[in-house]
């Protein structure tokens, strides 16, 4: 039976998805336009909502996002 390495995270989830957003936009402006710059955004603003819904889900409320 293997056993899976466990990792301990130093950064939370939404930490980590804001540093990959401004990663992948920081990319997207030294690409020319084109479709790799547009699937850089585009994968840029799916980090940032998840971070956005990251912070939702561990919301005492979870009122809905504004």
């Amino acid at each position: 039976m293997q056993h899976r390495r466990r990792f301990k995270q130093t950064m939370s989830l939404e930490e980590r998805l804001a540093e990959e957003a401004r990663r992948l936009r920081e990319k997207a402006q030294s690409l020319p336009p084109g479709i790799e710059r547009e699937r850089s955004i585009r994968k840029a603003r799916q980090a940032e909502t998840g971070a956005h819904m990251s912070e939702w889900f561990r919301s005492p409320g979870l009122a809905p996002p504004e």
